[in-house]
């Protein structure tokens, strides 16, 4: 670009995103191409005049989040990581979009491209990470300063991320704490898949998140000077904003724009060609001219001054706190956290508690909090019965965010969800509370915790029939084996303080996963009672309590009933039959092991599980040969004692079934 060329217009640098998206939607034959050509000229205001960023580093920990909720239009965060810079979204890699090894997946995940904060797609999702994200930011920068801590969360969301039920528990959370950093871009284009939105839906959202205790405005999306007055206003607010940007889908297309066509499925080449004509846009696929680049790319760079002042005040913080600060948000642990494990598990051994395991965690948590002060709890509405609040984790309000436990309220899929955006943000260990049967109303946002490998621990109590008088209704008879069945995720179910302790110390270490703590309502003995070192929770199984001689059985056990376990090996030992009791905490990691330590821990008598919870998974650990006691219904209303015993979940019926394979 010469000295004598034009300004680049805004109109100019808005079409670089239409047309690389609309074309890379073509060429993959696949995609949605609607949504990034009406929300270009949004997109671009945003960065162009607000988005604090640097793309030669980005991960820097005071940049603005910016989270596609409508994760369906990757496209135009693709375009905006190409175009500005990012030296990981290549020319190839929008050329290659949607297509198996590259970054530019159908829907942005986390992991693959460098701007991607989240992995979206699921609708509502990223809306609520980012209640997550903006919760963490007021956290730490009560902790740390605002000299440090100062970035907005800017959130695009489509028709279908507020029609979710999700968004109505996040947008009440964010309403509620005044989470004024904030600011959703409602894309408003009103259009659904299944055609104009009026079919589904005729809610007032401006009202609705005025209600909520948020700022609104409506603006016309294609007018770029009220687009960023709307966007001033909003950062100026002390509440979250919603800005409704009434925007075109599929902007420029001669004959679909406005349609659900372009919503779902490539344009084809006569309607690209007449778009380019509409627009004025003359270069070929994938082809941005030279000074529209140029504008773009030093939009890219203009945030490093920002991040090099920033350096500076963090480089001025006492020595402690610098490295306070740089410990959190890249998620290593303290120096010898350890410790707290190792303190309870001795207790434990020496005290032999009968206690319910999900009083065991709260133990647990007592003295992890003291040396982990990252760890921030929670409970949806039932923190006296998951026990997560402890004396170190003082309530957020929103007054006060220097505290480390949030009510999150009636909530469980916002709960979840925005616990994915404060790990992801960093700076943060997540874990929270609520009744084992109610994952059914968290099990996206866990899927997606798995699927970011991200480290947030639900801590899943009333965990069987055990809970008792609650009924079916509360009950959980299947979640065990569902949640199980997802990957990447630890389901672990302890038996005793012991095992609680180790469980929690593995969820804890496991940077790259997230954990449930599957937790008993009911009193629980002592089962291990020798102190070691070792972490044998870590093997996800190991023998628990070994024959003097030869097995002839063995039994496996999670949770309440190792105890059973234990009493049935008792009794056939008095019969003259050795048994060996394997605890279980992990099927997950003890997948994981080696198949020496599996053969040792299984042997090769035969083999009885027994579980308060639907059988299914089993089968591969008893074999053929092998039996389960377990549930085969849903639950009932009962004492957990005449509930045992009614479903045959006892030490007699293991005994039985010992007998009738040996």
């Amino acid at each position: 670009m010469n000295e004598s060329s034009p300004p680049v217009t805004h109109a100019e640098m808005a079409n670089a995103i239409r047309f690389l998206s609309a074309d890379a939607v073509q060429k993959a034959n696949s995609g949605r191409p609607g949504m990034p050509m009406g929300m270009a000229d949004v997109a671009t205001v945003l960065f162009s005049q607000f988005m604090k960023f640097d793309v030669a580093d980005p991960r820097w920990p005071d940049r603005d989040r910016f989270i596609l909720s409508a994760g369906h239009g990757s496209m135009l965060l693709y375009s905006l990581m190409y175009l500005t810079g990012s030296e990981d979204m290549t020319i190839e890699q929008i050329q290659n979009f949607r297509q198996l090894g590259s970054i530019t997946a159908g829907h942005p995940e986390y992991g693959h491209a460098s701007a991607a904060e989240t992995t979206t797609g699921p609708l509502g999702q990223g809306l609520a990470n980012s209640v997550g994200m903006a919760l963490s930011e007021r956290m730490l920068a009560a902790r740390f300063g605002s000299d440090v801590v100062d970035h907005f969360t800017y959130v695009i969301a489509g028709d279908g991320c507020l029609m979710e039920g999700i968004s109505h528990e996040a947008i009440s959370l964010a309403g509620h704490l005044k989470l004024s950093k904030l600011i959703v871009l409602f894309d408003d284009n009103k259009i659904s898949i299944d055609g104009p939105t009026d079919l589904t839906v005729s809610d007032d959202q401006c009202a609705r998140f005025e209600a909520s205790g948020w700022d609104t405005a409506t603006v016309d999306g294609h007018d770029p000077e009220v687009v960023a007055a709307a966007i001033e206003q909003a950062r100026q607010s002390n509440k979250p904003s919603l800005i409704a940007c009434r925007t075109t889908i599929g902007y420029g297309a001669p004959t679909l724009a406005g349609t659900s066509k372009t919503h779902g499925a490539p344009l084809g080449d006569e309607e690209i060609a007449g778009a380019r004509a509409a627009l004025g846009w003359s270069a070929e696929p994938f082809d941005i001219p030279e000074a529209t680049l140029a504008s773009w790319r030093s939009i890219g760079g203009q945030g490093s001054k920002a991040r090099a002042a920033w350096q500076d005040v963090l480089g001025a913080l006492p020595a402690d706190r610098k490295a306070d600060f740089e410990r959190t948000m890249s998620g290593a642990l303290p120096q010898g956290w350890e410790s707290a494990i190792a303190t309870v598990k001795t207790r434990a051994v020496k005290d032999a508690p009968k206690m319910a395991t999900r009083k065991a965690s709260e133990e647990v948590l007592k003295e992890l909090t003291k040396v982990i002060p990252e760890m921030v709890g929670g409970s949806a509405d039932l923190t006296g019965s998951n026990n997560t609040k402890v004396d170190a984790l003082r309530p957020i309000s929103s007054d006060d965010f220097s505290g480390g436990y949030v009510y999150w309220g009636v909530r469980e899929h916002g709960m979840a969800s925005a616990m994915n955006g404060m790990a992801l943000h960093g700076g943060f260990i997540p874990f929270a509370g609520t009744f084992l049967v109610f994952t059914d109303y968290c099990r996206p946002a866990i899927r997606l915790s798995a699927l970011m490998k991200q480290r947030v621990i639900y801590v899943m109590t009333h965990d069987s029939i055990g809970l008792g008088e609650d009924g079916p209704t509360h009950q959980p008879v299947e979640h065990l084996a569902s949640l199980r069945a997802m990957p990447n995720v630890m389901v672990m179910r302890p038996a005793d303080l012991v095992e609680t302790a180790e469980c929690w110390g593995i969820a804890i270490a496991q940077a790259d996963r997230p954990s449930v703590l599957a937790l008993s309502r009911q009193g629980l003995p002592t089962v291990r009672l020798t102190d070691t070192a070792e972490n044998l929770c870590a093997k996800g199984g190991y023998v628990l309590s070994e024959t003097d001689g030869p097995r002839q059985a063995t039994i496996l056990a999670t949770g309440s009933e190792v105890s059973l376990a234990l009493e049935a090996q008792e009794t056939l030992k008095s019969e003259g039959i050795s048994a060996a009791v394997v605890s279980m905490p992990c099927c997950d990691l003890f997948d994981e092991q080696g198949d020496a330590h599996r053969a040792s821990v299984l042997g090769t008598a035969p083999r009885v599980a027994v579980e308060a919870g639907i059988c299914y998974g089993w089968e591969r650990y008893v074999g053929d040969n092998g039996h389960i006691v377990g549930m085969s219904s849903f639950g009932a209303s009962a004492p957990a004692s005449d509930l045992y015993t009614h479903f045959g979940i006892t030490s007699d019926a293991v005994v039985s079934a010992v007998k009738a394979r040996i």
